[in-house]
């Protein structure tokens, strides 16, 4: 197993490079490490999963409004089959609360039917159309004026948390090598690929681009200049776990161009989010709130679920999403330079990310890269974080076996020295505090860290000693 932070690259020719290490460089790099291969991860943060992956609205999507035909309509659907499955395997939170996709006016609700025949087309036949009266016995605290809604059964929660922490977990004890604090500032080609580094020079044969938000940059480093990524930033605002019982279902809007909406729903740990918004920007670092985003937010919320915005807040977040102009992703190959580019992945890139790997690998083969006989990996068990199974601080044999796990040190969250301590000594610990909570929720409660922060630091470092 290696993982690396810090110092100067080893000096080796690896069979594939992958840049980027959010869930779908991850997942392409977990699929590639079932092959006798020299594989590289490359991430430019110091974490898995720190950019885009970790900020999104957390869906198992169907593809019901993908466009049909498309390569993202396939391979949603594909991945979503995966996925779920792989899920339930490795312990990824995961719940089955299903959508309703509501329409607030007569022009929303007509086009309704018109959703339910394109799902069909997108090989999703479980939608189901509901009148205002079942709708309101389904969702009793919606807001006045709903007309019906489209029922999607099959659109569920999950944490991309763990899921990317899985796939790379998985990637690293099979033997691949992730670079973190690793950003490739320029390529150049010859008889193989050379990546200049902020950590020095990484060489590979074949090379794949899943940069997310500057993937359209790698892609120009290799002399193409087929998609320009422009930021989209997503504000969302999370509710306390308070305001679980006014939700029941992912509760989506009529989608527009720009999206699928501002959308109000509970969350695999316990919460409510309400988001997220849709601005287009010049800045893939804009990741702040905006007083003006916030307000925008509450203003869609109070119709949607109007007891809501009285609830607390716990906190308020905001995600770029690859936005590229295009209705479909932007996968290629380019079979002379070795090199295949995994770009435009949009809001469903967690729910497609095995198809995508699966995809990205056969289009490596058929540029001339031989895979060799591919093996099953060692499966994972990851930490249970989702608040529908039970969390450690709830299983009395396992604090029987070792009391750290009935210790807790965030009572927000009741996350316990037990698991801090795991993370701590995982195949792949957190490089900072952000990433240990993305591990363990600690500091994510109502209190963002007041009372337990010091207590979570100071295991922090001990655990990186």
């Amino acid at each position: 197993m290696t993982v690396t932070t810090g110092g100067a690259l080893p000096d080796q020719l690896y069979d594939v490079a992958v840049v980027g290490a959010g869930v779908v460089g991850s997942a392409i790099a977990r699929e590639l490490a079932r092959y006798p291969l020299r594989i590289a991860l490359v991430e430019a943060g110091d974490d898995v999963g720190d950019g885009t992956s970790k900020a999104n609205t957390a869906i198992l999507h169907t593809g019901f409004d993908a466009v049909p035909g498309s390569l993202e309509s396939r391979l949603v659907r594909e991945g979503r089959r995966r996925l779920a499955a792989y899920a339930e395997q490795s312990g990824i939170p995961l719940e089955p609360v299903g959508a309703l996709l509501v329409a607030w006016d007569a022009g929303q609700l007509a086009t309704l039917p018109a959703l339910a025949a394109k799902a069909v087309r997108n090989g999703h036949h479980g939608t189901r159309l509901l009148d205002a009266a079942e709708l309101a016995r389904r969702e009793p605290h919606l807001g006045p004026g709903a007309l019906g809604a489209l029922e999607v059964p099959d659109e569920w929660i999950i944490c991309p948390w763990t899921t990317t922490l899985a796939y790379a977990t998985q990637a690293v004890r099979a033997g691949v090598s992730l670079h973190l604090n690793c950003r490739v500032e320029s390529v150049t080609s010859g008889g193989h690929h050379e990546l200049s580094t902020t950590r020095g020079l990484l060489r590979t044969r074949y090379l794949v681009n899943a940069a997310g938000l500057h993937a359209d940059e790698v892609d120009r480093h290799l002399g193409h200049e087929d998609f320009t990524v422009t930021p989209r930033r997503g504000q969302l605002i999370v509710y306390d776990k308070l305001a679980r019982p006014l939700v029941r279902h992912i509760l989506l809007p009529v989608p527009t161009a720009l999206g699928k909406g501002v959308l109000v729903a509970p969350t695999v740990y316990g919460n409510v989010i309400l988001g997220p918004t849709a601005e287009d920007l010049d800045d893939k670092q804009a990741t702040g709130s905006t007083a003006e985003g916030l307000e925008t937010l509450r203003d869609k919320g109070r119709r949607i679920v109007p007891a809501l915005v009285d609830e607390e807040v716990t906190a308020v977040y905001a995600g770029l999403r690859a936005a590229t102009g295009q209705d479909d992703y932007r996968i290629r190959a380019h079979t002379r330079q070795r090199y295949v580019t995994v770009g435009g992945i949009r809001s469903t890139g967690l729910t497609a990310s095995m198809a995508i790997a699966t995809y990205a690998t056969g289009l490596l083969g058929d540029a001339g890269l031989h895979l060799g006989p591919a093996r099953n990996l060692e499966p994972v068990s990851m930490p249970g974080i989702g608040e529908a199974g039970p969390r450690p601080y709830q299983r009395a044999e396992l604090i029987a076996a070792d009391p750290a796990y009935g210790t807790i040190v965030c009572h927000c969250e009741r996350v316990t020295r037990g698991e801090i301590r795991d993370a701590m000594s995982s195949t792949l610990p957190p490089g900072s505090l952000d990433g240990l909570r993305r591990r363990t929720r600690a500091r994510a409660g109502r209190c963002q860290g007041f009372y337990c922060g010091a207590v979570v630091r100071a295991l922090f470092e001990e655990g990186r000693r």
